[in-house]
C-alpha cells in the first residue's frame, strides 16, 4: 500500500483582450456604448489570424495595426469567420446612453463600469486570466482608477488570479481582434445590422444591456 499526496488538476490559464466601440458622450455621439472581450485558451492562432488577414491587404495594409473602421467590411467577415474554430468565447457589455436621465458627473464612471461589468463575467467563468486592456488613458491616475474599479467589482470572487495589461493595442494583436468583435456589436445596436455579430453569435457567453435611469 503506497500513499501520498494526490495530484491537483492544473487550472486552465484564459488569456483575454478588452475594447470599446462608441464614445461616454451623454448628448452627442451614438446611443450606445460598447465593451467587448475576447477570451482564449491559446492567444497564438488569434495572432495568427491577424497576420493572415493583414496579408491579404497588402500595401494597403496600415503599418502598425488593422482595425475594424479602417479596413472593407469583407476583411471584417473573414477574420470573425476565421476565429470560429478556435476555443473562444466572448462577453459584452452595452450601455444604453438613451436611457440614462441623470448621468455620472464622470463620464468616464460609464466606460470603468462596463469594463469591469465585462470582466467579472469572464471572472466567474474562468478564475486565472491573463487580460489586456486597450490603452484608453495616458494618465496614471485615470488607468490606476480603472483598475481600482475593476479589482473592486472582482475581490469578492475566490480564488481568483487575474493580471491586468493597458497595452497599445498595436503591440497586441489579440487587441486588434477585439477591437473587429466590439465594433461589430456596435454595428448590431447603433445601426440594428446584426450582420456581422450573427457571424460569431454561437462564441457569445455573456451580453449585457445595461439600462439606468440614475447612474
Amino acid at each position: 500500500m503506497t500513499t501520498g499526496t494526490a495530484l491537483s488538476t492544473p487550472i486552465q490559464l484564459w488569456y483575454g483582450y478588452l475594447d470599446e466601440s462608441g464614445d461616454v458622450a451623454i448628448f452627442s455621439g451614438g446611443r450606445y456604448l460598447v465593451v467587448a472581450l475576447l477570451l482564449t485558451t491559446n492567444p497564438r492562432p488569434i495572432d495568427l489570424h491577424i497576420k493572415r488577414a493583414r496579408k491579404t491587404l497588402g500595401r494597403r495594409a496600415k503599418p502598425d495595426e488593422m482595425k475594424a473602421t479602417q479596413v472593407e467590411r469583407g476583411v471584417t467577415e473573414r477574420l470573425l469567420e476565421s476565429m470560429l474554430d478556435e476555443d473562444i468565447e466572448i462577453v459584452a457589455v452595452v450601455i444604453d446612453k438613451q436611457s440614462i436621465l441623470r448621468p455620472p458627473v464622470d463620464p468616464e464612471d460609464m466606460y470603468r463600469e462596463a469594463v469591469a461589468r465585462g470582466i467579472r463575467y469572464c471572472v466567474e467563468r474562468h478564475s486565472h486570466i491573463e487580460l489586456w486592456l486597450d490603452k484608453r488613458y495616458t494618465k496614471p491616475t485615470l488607468r490606476h482608477a480603472l483598475e481600482k474599479t475593476i479589482r473592486e467589482r472582482i475581490a469578492d470572487i475566490p480564488e481568483q488570479v487575474v493580471l491586468l495589461y493597458q497595452e497599445d493595442s498595436r503591440r497586441e494583436r489579440g487587441l486588434q481582434a477585439v477591437d473587429h468583435i466590439a465594433w461589430s456589436f456596435y454595428q448590431r445596436y447603433e445601426r440594428r445590422d446584426n450582420s456581422l455579430y450573427d457571424i460569431f453569435e454561437g462564441k457569445v457567453v455573456a451580453e449585457d444591456v445595461v439600462t439606468r435611469q440614475f447612474w
